[in-house]
């Protein structure tokens, strides 16, 4: 269970994008984004620890052995998969990871509304975010973009109105950017994308059948692709050059993602405020004429 995200080189083999900042990335959020790619010993040693680190710190190997029901052996393997020497070099990782975190004690406070519960997690939620992307993806993608010859943006469900608002933030640029609503006329799109083109595929989940195959017809028709999902490892990031992480969305209070929306979001806003600041002069020009055309629009 490699944690450290994957590309392929020349010659089609996979290696790590950036290991340095992947060796920085939070423990336990990552570990919450790999969860829908882990074997089913993995996933139950990750979810004995991300039901209660803190239980992890105190707990011997041979304990956390009974707990979670993985082997010794797994524990160790688990472990070193993450980058650390073994169970006693995670411990230390995971004490770190609570204590700057300010995790460590609980994650809610006694009397707390469900009004402030909510805000806290989302406030939470973009710090892990950031936390989970360098900067310097956020600025390959940014200028992939701002380069392309034609941007089409994939995404279907829940997903489609954070690619709208990607689509409506590129127009506001001037960049050529489009977006089909019918996952049948996005499939045609993709097949007509070439080297000088951008395929931006997005995806809670990671494993949209739709999107995925998108992303995967663009890439085989030579365009450059990012992908923006929840879940690190899922079956968008294989077709993606570039692949942006919003933080995984914890199911808290209702059947569906709480904060998923909100991360995404964010990050096309760092895209968008990137390439406004890198051209201020024709984007102050552009969103003048833009205001003046509404402007009329409703005053008519």
């Amino acid at each position: 269970m490699k944690l450290t995200k994957q590309r392929r080189n020349s010659a089609g083999v996979l290696e790590p994008s950036n290991p340095d900042f992947e060796s920085r990335r939070p423990l336990l959020v990552s570990l919450q984004a790999s969860l829908p790619s882990l074997n089913p010993t993995e996933r139950l040693i990750a979810d004995y620890v991300l039901a209660d680190p803190e239980r992890v710190l105190s707990s011997s190997i041979s304990e956390m052995h009974e707990g979670s029901g993985a082997s010794v052996g797994s524990i160790v393997g688990f472990c070193r998969h993450l980058g650390l020497s073994g169970f006693a070099d995670f411990k230390i990782a995971l004490a770190r990871e609570l204590a700057l975190s300010g995790l460590s004690g609980s994650d809610t406070k006694r009397g707390e509304t469900v009004f402030e519960k909510v805000f806290h997690f989302q406030s939470q939620s973009l710090m892990e975010t950031l936390q989970l992307n360098s900067a310097k993806a956020l600025e390959d993608a940014s200028r992939m973009i701002e380069k392309a010859g034609r941007i089409e943006i994939f995404s279907v469900g829940l997903s489609w109105p954070v690619a709208y608002t990607a689509l409506c933030k590129f127009h506001l640029l001037g960049l050529p950017a489009s977006a089909e609503f019918d996952s049948h006329m996005q499939l045609i799109a993709a097949t007509q994308l070439s080297k000088h083109d951008v395929a931006f595929g997005i995806s809670c989940s990671g494993t949209t059948r739709e999107t995925v195959r998108c992303l995967q017809v663009a890439r085989e028709k030579g365009a450059r692709t990012i992908c923006l999902t929840n879940a690190m490892k899922s079956p968008i990031t294989v077709s993606a050059n570039i692949a942006l992480y919003a933080t995984p969305s914890e199911i808290k209070y209702f059947q569906a993602p709480l904060a998923s929306r909100i991360t995404q979001l964010a990050l096309i806003d760092a895209i968008f405020v990137f390439l406004a600041q890198k051209n201020k002069n024709r984007t102050a020009a552009r969103l003048q004429q833009s205001g003046e055309e509404l402007l009329k629009h409703q005053l008519g």
